[in-house]
């Protein structure tokens, strides 16, 4: 296995890494001009975010392929998804175009599940990243998509719709939550004793 730190797949993560701030910036910042190469800012927020995801399913894909699976990138990568999905949804609070409590759930899952991982890693035991979890990344980038675009005049319909998916996010966010917790409880032990160090 290739352990070089700065292959392709892991410049990929940081450069999504790297998109986040701006992306925020587009999405928060009113502009003087209403235009940025006759794109409206809706737009290219979108754009960006769909770069963004771009880059996630490709460094996966070429890490697996090349066989440059990393350590860092393993740490880095749900890292970049956490950034960008949080930087986004908080934003969009601020727009006033997302329920500040379906935010504060979505992202409230992602720290929970972040700490179950941490905690069986210390147990030396591996929680992949289950069906529900793709499922939740893919409908967020999509509902996300979707409010941003649908904040122009006369595109209501498409916003409502971002909105809806938006609450089912939430939904199988709260789910595959549980069967994180669930496979946790049936892999590690919390009542075991540590045995002292020497």
């Amino acid at each position: 296995m290739n352990k070089k730190v700065l292959n392709i797949p892991n410049i990929l993560t940081l450069f999504r890494i790297f998109l986040v701030p701006f992306i925020v910036v587009v999405l928060l910042t009113k502009f003087q001009f209403e235009k940025w190469f006759y794109l409206n800012r809706e737009t290219i927020a979108v754009l960006l975010i769909i770069l963004a995801s771009i880059t996630d399913i490709l460094d996966g894909y070429l890490a697996r392929k090349r066989k440059e699976i990393t350590t860092l990138g393993q740490l880095l990568d749900p890292i970049a998804d956490k950034l960008l999905v949080s930087s986004v949804l908080i934003s969009l609070v601020d727009m006033q175009l997302a329920p500040a409590y379906l935010v504060v759930i979505i992202i409230a899952r992602e720290f929970a599940v972040t700490g179950i991982r941490m905690v069986a890693a210390i147990n030396q035991v591996a929680i992949p990243a289950g069906k529900l979890g793709k499922i939740k990344m893919v409908t967020e980038v999509i509902a996300m998509c979707l409010i941003i675009w649908g904040n122009q005049k006369e595109w209501e319909i498409v916003l409502d719709t971002g909105k809806i998916i938006l609450y089912l996010v939430a939904v199988v966010a709260l789910v595959s939550l549980v069967e994180y917790i669930w496979i946790f409880l049936k892999k590690v032990d919390l009542f075991k004793e540590n045995p002292p160090k020497q």
